[in-house]
């Protein structure tokens, strides 16, 4: 332990730090590139030539020139998602409740004398499985 001081413990931990930090950029603009509609084929692939051939310069312009834009289409798909999500529960919450609907005319049918037991068993059954 003698030979590897605190010091220099806490400047390896800032570089692992900043490197995963940098990794995890250059995912995310990689990702944005392709996730921009908007962008020409050449374009994307000027993007990545540039993000590959020069990492660190290439990641620091692409968030100093389209920064803003990669957070509006980050909002954008967490929206799509999010009513994605929303149009799925409602579905299966609706599916459930037009269930519980049938059944209670069906029962309102039998009540009035229109089903005979024989036939709301059976529509029962159907509407259950």
């Amino acid at each position: 332990m003698d030979d590897y001081p605190l010091l220099n413990i806490f400047w390896t931990m800032l570089w692992l730090f900043l490197w995963v930090m940098w990794f995890f950029l250059l995912v995310k603009v990689v990702t944005d590139v392709f996730r921009d509609h908007g962008l020409s084929g050449w374009g994307k692939a000027g993007w990545l030539i540039l993000v590959l051939l020069l990492p660190y310069l290439g990641v620091l312009v692409y968030l100093i020139a389209r920064g803003k834009g990669m957070a509006e289409r980050d909002a954008k798909h967490a929206m799509r998602y999010e009513e994605a999500v929303h149009q799925y529960i409602q579905k299966a919450a609706g599916n459930a409740t037009s269930s519980a609907d049938e059944l209670s005319k069906l029962s309102a049918l039998k009540d009035k004398g229109d089903l005979t037991q024989e036939e709301f068993d059976r529509a029962k059954v159907e509407l259950l499985a």
